[in-house]
């Protein structure tokens, strides 16, 4: 059997490296109003590896953030960071200090330079986007493993991610859907991209030509059979995005309302932090996919300091709008169990 190492061809060696290259180049920011406050952030020595949380087939590791004061049946969210970041992504995209104020866990997937040398989740590989295999059934575990520890509500486990992280975001979603009430995805890419596009470059330009019931399908063969259901999406994209296309998030609305039963057409246009807000409904009036689109900024996530949430870095960028927080409020995790 190949090893994991085995499958990186010198091709795919070269393209990531070039990815890495384009990621380190900060992306600009551009500042808008916000009346949110949030404690200040937790330090990176608040999160805590596990080990021995299953098979791992993707050869991932496992950090978790839990507040000192979690009560049982807490929610859980996974937090998925992009390339060249680590677990500490977590802290400074504000969720910890978000699980701290409103009492939830952080799971914290860690890819390696063994598995991707740009430390990418492999969101493209087929060996790593099924269900029971790889990266994807390793990330399952992993909350499997939380909940059992912190007796979580299951009914209440939330994914999110950035970039590579939110392409893969989109895997769990779609492979997993009865593990997830809901899933964020931030400058991510939907599911199927890359095999829809031939190959990430191609899907992160936005060269996949799909009809959201084509996309959808991409997602109704990751679970056959599955009924329902399905996660709620949120999606913030920059506006100014070049290394993940904002026709992305486009795809992404298309491919989820498509699984939902829902239309193309926004329920809710309106402006957040001044920026353009989304909402898109099923027949049943729930709201099942929502979008930002964050004009003037580029490829990362949106964070807010002055208001205590996160703290900007490379692919981290003050646009006084907290994606962690929105997302917080979407997901209801301040509210109790119902």
């Amino acid at each position: 059997m190949q090893t994991r190492a085995a499958r990186t061809t010198a091709a795919l060696t070269a393209l990531l490296a070039a990815l890495a290259a384009a990621l380190l180049t900060p992306a600009p920011a551009v500042a808008a109003s916000s009346s949110r406050t949030f404690r200040p952030a937790v330090t990176a020595a608040s999160l805590t590896e596990v080990t021995g949380f299953g098979s791992n087939p993707g050869a991932l590791r496992m950090f978790r953030h839990d507040p000192p004061d979690l009560p049982a049946n807490a929610p859980v969210v996974v937090a998925l960071h992009g390339c060249g970041q680590d677990a500490g992504y977590a802290v400074d995209s504000g969720w910890t200090a978000l699980a701290d104020r409103l009492r939830f866990s952080v799971v914290v997937p860690q890819q390696s330079t063994a598995n991707n040398l740009s430390k990418c989740f492999d969101w493209f590989q087929a060996g790593d986007v099924a269900r029971g295999a790889g990266e994807a059934a390793s990330i399952a575990q992993m909350v499997d493993r939380q909940l059992a520890d912190v007796r979580g509500d299951a009914s209440r486990v939330y994914v999110t991610g950035l970039s590579a992280g939110g392409g893969m975001t989109a895997v769990m979603m779609a492979a997993y859907p009865e593990k997830f009430a809901a899933g964020g995805i931030v400058a991510g890419l939907p599911y199927g991209c890359s095999d829809a596009a031939g190959g990430p470059y191609p899907c992160m330009y936005g060269w996949a030509n799909q009809t959201p019931a084509q996309w959808g399908d991409r997602v109704r063969r990751a679970r056959p059979g599955y009924l329902g259901p399905w996660p709620a999406l949120t999606v913030f994209q920059g506006s100014a995005d070049g290394t993940v296309k904002p026709s992305n998030m486009t795809d992404l609305v298309g491919q989820w309302t498509d699984v939902q039963g829902a239309d193309q057409s926004a329920d809710v246009s309106d402006t957040v932090a001044g920026y353009p807000h989304r909402i898109y409904r099923d027949p049943s009036g729930r709201a099942v996919a929502e979008t930002y689109s964050v004009t003037g900024m580029g490829h990362g996530q949106p964070v807010d300091p002055a208001a205590g949430c996160g703290s900007a870095a490379p692919y981290i960028l003050d646009v006084h709008l907290c994606a962690a927080g929105r997302l917080s409020d979407t997901w209801g995790l301040g509210l109790g169990p119902g």
